[in-house]
């Protein structure tokens, strides 16, 4: 029993496991072009969170003054599934997936919390 436990952790932090997606009606993730375009781009949350998508996949994200400023970064990948993977230096990982709905860009998270980007 010890093992299907284990088995089943590792495979509830993988991206493929993360297929179901709680994208609503009007959500169009981004197509692979899209994905692509975000490198060399800064995206700002409209709580003034910065996430940086550099050339090469480094990537980083800015906490805003209000929620403590500070800056964690990682590398970021772009996933089968459409999303995109975070590793983060000090070992945490996650994957989000970014829909356009009607004029927004939305970032959705494993967890179906949804954080729409400011428009540049």
């Amino acid at each position: 029993m010890k093992h299907v436990l284990l088995i089943a952790a590792a495979c509830a932090a993988s991206p493929l496991w993360a297929a179901e997606w709680a994208v609503r009606p009007g959500d169009i993730p981004l197509s692979p072009a899209e994905l692509n375009a975000l490198a060399g781009r800064t995206l700002t949350f409209y709580d003034d969170g910065q996430s940086k998508y550099s050339v090469g996949g480094a990537y980083s994200y800015t906490y805003s003054a209000v929620n403590g400023g500070g800056t964690a970064f990682g590398t970021y990948r772009i996933a089968a599934d459409g999303s995109i993977c975070v590793q983060y230096r000090n070992g945490f990982d996650r994957c989000d997936l970014y829909v356009r709905n009607r004029d927004r860009l939305i970032l959705i998270t494993e967890k179906g919390e949804r954080y729409p980007v400011r428009p540049d």
